[in-house]
């Protein structure tokens, strides 16, 4: 006699992807990890077939502890690059194809480290990581959101941005075209260079690959912790950035003038600079008072799950069996 899972919860970023099979009561059956969800470079049906062989992977696992899954109910899934709701019903349809369980739901990912980090489906959620990009939710359904594609949408920020604007004003410092800054030292000497005009061109050539440039986001942060003006002018840009959003979001759902939670997420804001988290603070302050801002500290799968149950209409201790599996 098998089992059945209430709830199969994806988390899909572009480098990895987490899925869980929850039971009735919110207990986690069963997890696994696999690749990254990149339909852009490989491929819908490519990067669908990473998710279904993540899941085969935890099927497999709790056919070997709990023993088979006969059912699954419903399936939340918080994918990367699914930015605008076309993509997301698009996805929601290809999966619902897949018959992975009797009903289907894709969601952004940015909703499950949103959810991941609040009590209930309310507040809203700020992630900077390779990107930036922002959404709220209240319990009867609304959300809000912002395409978030780059800066044809308007996006500024993110740890690819920082990284490029570190570079185009350490450029400028070493020909003359503009102020001085530690930049100019701090980037090139992170590749072991001694010159942004070395940097430059090893980037430009490919010695450097262009997705390294990542790792000269802590580089900035650094430089400005140590006092340099340029360096600290963008890490308080960003905390602008992440305050216009987070205050647009709430003011859209009509949370603005409520105690409600702005939860930060991603590799940039989790790591807690300082200066940043000093000046997200002070900001938020003056554009929405009444905002309790979080960190959130549990894998986005979590929030995928809890979405899950939402949907399903579970019981308050169900999710709370849930979420302290993950505490």
């Amino acid at each position: 006699m098998g089992v059945n899972a209430t709830v199969l919860a994806i988390d899909a970023g572009n480098s990895k992807t987490d899925v869980a099979l929850i039971g009735p009561d919110g207990t986690v059956l069963s997890t696994a990890r696999g690749g990254g969800f990149q339909p852009q470079a490989v491929s819908v049906a490519a990067a669908v077939d990473v998710l279904g062989a993540t899941l085969d992977e935890a099927l497999a696992k709790a056919r070997g502890t709990a023993g088979p899954v006969d059912s699954v109910g419903h399936v939340s899934a918080c994918l990367a690059n699914a930015d605008l709701p076309v993509e997301e019903r698009e996805l929601t349809e290809v999966l619902r194809a897949r018959g992975w369980g009797d009903t289907v739901e894709v969601r952004n990912d940015t909703f499950a480290i949103l959810r991941a980090g609040v009590d209930e489906p309310r507040g809203v959620a700020v992630v900077c990581g390779a990107g930036i990009n922002c959404v709220g939710m209240v319990p009867d359904g609304r959300t809000a959101r912002f395409p978030a594609i780059g800066r044809i949408s308007g996006d500024w920020g993110g740890g690819s941005g920082l990284a490029e604007e570190a570079m185009w004003f350490a450029s400028r410092a070493e020909d003359g075209r503009g102020e001085p800054t530690e930049l100019v030292r701090a980037l090139p000497a992170h590749f072991g260079l001694d010159s942004m005009y070395a940097l430059i061109e090893a980037v430009h050539l490919g010695h450097i690959e262009l997705e390294r440039r990542h790792e000269l986001t802590p580089v900035l942060f650094a430089t400005g912790a140590a006092g340099d003006p340029v360096a600290r002018a963008l890490v308080h840009r960003l905390a602008e950035e992440v305050v216009a959003m987070a205050s647009v979001a709430l003011t859209r759902l009509g949370l603005l003038d409520e105690e409600a939670p702005v939860v930060l997420g991603g590799s940039v804001l989790a790591a807690r600079h300082p200066q940043l988290d000093d000046a997200i603070a002070e900001l938020l302050a003056v554009r929405a008072p009444k905002a309790v801002i979080r960190v959130v500290a549990e894998p986005p799968v979590l929030g995928a799950g809890l979405l899950g149950l939402d949907r399903t209409g579970a019981a308050p201790e169900v999710h709370n069996r849930l979420r302290a599996q993950y505490a």
